[in-house]
């Protein structure tokens, strides 16, 4: 019998086709043979297959590929999410937690400082100095309760003046402290931010390399057809 016209069944359809329409299996690529494995996982590579049926495999190959790339993009994303889930927010509101800790003293220096170094207090502590001076040298002048030099507002000054400075000291002792908690608190979001940036890149990259191969998955393909209807025409 002539080889040119002997007759094989084809694989997947059953039907039975001249040997020269028929491909053998050891000649298509492992790619596409892992595609008629999940529906043939018995086949050989002395099987044939038509070339209909190649085309449809080739075919379902593409849109595999395509549909699992579209659903690697969805699991990046959600392996992002997950990853910035498992992690505690690092965001802290500083005013709030200083507030919890400090003592009634310090929060009272906290706003005697801010009172002391307002216009509010240079204005009233102005409109005093007048009042004292105008009553100790205008009004009472027979005898006068502080006469000139004013001897007891120089005493009264300075007892200000060594209150107001170890209370202006602790109110910057605690600003201080809140400064040191913001730069802190920056740093660890900075940090978080540098290790999700660079946990997106690798992300990325690796998507992009497995493109790649997926494109010259394809491309080999759409040649292999290509060759194929030269070959007819």
């Amino acid at each position: 019998m002539n080889v040119k016209n002997e007759c094989r069944e084809c694989l997947v359809c059953g039907k039975t086709f001249p040997i020269k329409s028929l491909i053998p299996m050891g000649m298509i690529r492992k790619v596409i043979t892992e595609e008629i494995s999940h529906n043939f996982p018995e086949w050989s590579p002395q099987d044939y297959i038509c070339q209909a049926d190649l085309t449809k495999y080739r075919i379902q190959y593409v849109h595999s590929l395509l549909k699992s790339e579209k659903g690697e993009v969805t699991d990046l994303e959600y392996e992002v999410i997950k990853s910035m889930q498992q992690h505690e927010l690092i965001t802290k509101n500083v005013e709030n937690k200083l507030d919890q800790h400090w003592t009634l003293g310090e929060r009272l220096a906290d706003k005697i400082a801010t009172f002391g170094g307002s216009w509010a207090f240079l204005i009233c502590f102005a409109i005093f100095l007048v009042i004292w001076i105008t009553v100790n040298t205008v009004v009472v002048v027979v005898h006068p309760a502080d006469p000139y030099p004013f001897i007891l507002l120089n005493l009264i000054l300075s007892c200000i003046a060594a209150i107001q400075a170890p209370v202006i000291m602790m109110s910057q002792n605690r600003q201080e402290a809140k400064d040191r908690l913001r730069s802190q608190n920056d740093y660890q979001i900075n940090l978080k931010a540098e290790l999700e940036i660079q946990h997106l890149h690798e992300k990325l990259d690796h998507l992009l390399m497995h493109q790649w191969d997926r494109l010259a998955q394809i491309q080999e393909i759409q040649l292999d057809l290509l060759s194929e209807m030269s070959k007819k025409y």
